[in-house]
């Protein structure tokens, strides 16, 4: 773990929605329809220095949802948050705005993203857990692997 001089300090300084969308394109047909529906979930994390030692993480988060060959509903959301992060540096920052900080944000994103779907009129979607810490070590694993 490489670190600076100074202590660790991590702190969340704020949790906010950067941008939402939800569509349904086929309502009010595609609530007769019985087929079992088909759910995509796709992700991904961002990260940028916005000053010293202040960071804005995103996590992005598109789940489409089909029933048969028509789409039922589209949600697509970044959920980000604001977190001071001073005295890490090199894999130890990497791994906290990757890992750490994702682990921190999803619940949030995935308590919207069901809102926003029972809002649209359809049941609640219970979104299982992203391991954000597990998906951060394989990618580190697959870069060693790749190195070597």
């Amino acid at each position: 773990m490489i670190m600076s001089e100074q202590q660790p300090q991590f702190a969340l300084q704020r949790l906010y929605l950067k941008d939402l969308s939800f569509e349904s394109p086929n309502t009010p047909l595609i609530f007769a329809d019985q087929t079992q529906p088909q759910v995509d979930i796709n992700y991904n994390v961002e990260h940028r220095q916005i000053q010293d030692s202040l960071y804005e993480v995103v996590v992005r988060l598109n789940v489409t949802v089909k029933s048969g060959d028509k789409t039922a509903f589209l949600v697509e959301l970044q959920q980000a948050g604001a977190f001071q992060i001073a005295g890490l540096e090199g894999e130890s920052l990497e791994h906290a705005l990757e890992a750490f900080c994702p682990n921190i944000i999803f619940p949030y994103a995935r308590e919207t993203i069901d809102s926003m779907v029972v809002r649209g009129g359809f049941p609640p979607l219970m979104m299982a857990p992203i391991n954000f810490e597990a998906i951060f070590q394989q990618r580190k694993a697959q870069q060693q692997a790749t190195q070597q």
